[in-house]
């Protein structure tokens, strides 16, 4: 169960007015309310954990966790371990029994704690049931610490204008579940080295990046080749480059993203020679 805090309009005025590095002190005369709260009904638990694939490697992390629902399914139906947080010590302490009595209180545990000052590195799987502005001011916080390839649930209430890889919704309960994945970082300029120096070819990439869609523009012996069907997942990064002057001529890439290093495979298609080589990119520094 994750709470949804009932505000008046008059609080809500407030916060949204409130930037994301202000959020903290916003959101501190939260510790002090106690306040009501909306269950998750179980089929939009089970359906939260089903899009995040959820599995026995999994660190669940659930920012306002209310009776622990969320946390105890992922445990008992998946075999993940986790923690979540709430502000009310009642919720929490029901929770712990809650886990108890479920017969996994040795893979979750549930503090009282506010969730601007709770460590989320840890986390593969993120579940969250908050109000759109508490998404909008938790937003920089996922993207910064949050490992690339972690998975994102929010029940009802989006990310703004970040885009959800998955949007769906659960039949008969008039619920939605949006999925995102947290993407590797990649804006800036690049240096591809395709094959072995001297039996190989190079070219420089350009990307711009907004959460997780990306677009950009490569220079190839110091002239454009298209770049299309560009596709950032978590830490991997596929595209498709076509020499401007032979359509046909098509040469699929496919990598996974380590900071400032992009290591992967590419093959050609089309009037390109159907060969296999591995590429490697290097991003320059700023």
């Amino acid at each position: 169960m994750t709470p949804v805090y009932v505000l008046s309009a008059l609080v809500l005025s407030l916060v949204s007015l409130v930037s994301p590095a202000a959020a903290q002190p916003a959101f501190d005369f939260l510790k002090g309310l106690t306040v009501p709260y909306v269950p998750t009904n179980q089929a939009t638990v089970e359906a939260m954990l089903r899009i995040a694939n959820v599995g026995p490697g999994d660190f669940v992390i659930d920012l306002g966790s209310g009776d622990g629902r969320i946390l105890i399914t992922a445990a008992r139906l998946h075999g993940a371990r986790g923690f979540g947080v709430d502000l009310d010590p009642q919720r929490v302490k029901e929770s712990i029994e809650n886990a108890r009595v479920a017969g996994v209180a040795d893979r979750v545990s549930f503090h009282q704690r506010d969730l601007f000052d709770t460590q989320i590195a840890q986390a593969t799987v993120l579940t969250m049931y908050l109000l759109p502005e508490v998404n909008r001011a938790l937003r920089p916080r996922l993207l910064a610490e949050l490992k690339p390839g972690t998975r994102v649930v929010t029940h009802d209430f989006d990310l703004g204008e970040w885009k959800p890889d998955i949007r769906a919704s659960v039949r008969g309960f008039g619920t939605e579940v949006h999925f995102y994945v947290i993407p590797a970082q990649v804006a800036g300029k690049w240096q591809f080295q395709v094959g072995a120096s001297g039996r190989g070819f190079t070219f420089e990439a350009q990307f711009k990046q907004q959460y997780q869609e990306i677009e950009g523009t490569v220079r190839r012996d110091g002239r454009l080749v298209f770049l299309r069907d560009e596709r950032l997942d978590g830490e991997r990064i596929q595209f498709v480059l076509i020499d401007d002057v032979d359509y046909q001529h098509r040469e699929i890439f496919d990598g996974r993203v380590k900071g400032n290093v992009i290591e992967g495979t590419m093959r050609g298609e089309g009037t390109a020679p159907h060969v296999r080589r591995t590429w490697r990119a290097v991003r320059s520094k700023p």
